[in-house]
């Protein structure tokens, strides 16, 4: 369901892919090639949620924000099943672990991978291409190359699947 609120009307790139179930409102922004998965919720009814191309938002995932406090997701980041974030910014190709929350002016850098079940605390900082992961997260490691490697396999699959539920999605 896509609802406008007040003068705002989500906007969403043709080539993206909404799954069923999906409830989008407000000052929403979606880039190409990107999909959002099954039960999910975005609001932008209190500050713009802006989200990139090539990304990936999983089943279940509530995304929000607090007054003049943006929700940016930028280009090529895969947001687990489950995962709440808040008024946040997900820098290109970060992984955000299923079942992780992701609160008020936390920043993920570039490449960063936040594990499952993870809470990024209000204002933290993970440093790009490192592997961060608790309640509260803390950085673990540096990602390897194989870990790159798998993270550019999920954004690739994610896009691909997209592609295939898209062009098999009747329209309504």
């Amino acid at each position: 369901m896509i609802y406008p609120y007040k003068e705002f009307i989500p906007k969403i790139a043709d080539t993206a892919y909404i799954a069923n179930y999906v409830t989008i409102t407000g000052n929403v922004k979606i880039g190409e090639y990107t999909s959002i998965w099954f039960n999910t919720v975005i609001r932008g009814d209190v500050a713009p949620t802006i989200i990139g191309d090539r990304v990936n938002i999983q089943d279940q995932c509530c995304l929000h924000q607090s007054p003049n406090h943006d929700l940016i997701i930028e280009d090529d980041v895969t947001v687990g099943h489950q995962a709440m974030l808040h008024s946040s910014i997900i820098r290109k190709k970060a992984l955000i672990g299923m079942g992780s929350t992701i609160l008020d002016g936390a920043e993920i850098g570039e490449g960063a991978f936040v594990g499952a079940g993870s809470l990024v605390p209000p204002g933290k900082k993970i440093p790009p291409h490192t592997l961060a992961f608790g309640r509260p997260a803390k950085v673990i490691r540096q990602l390897t190359e194989e870990d790159k490697k798998d993270m550019q396999r999920i954004r690739r699959e994610y896009v691909e699947k997209g592609m295939y539920y898209k062009e098999m999605t009747p329209i309504e």
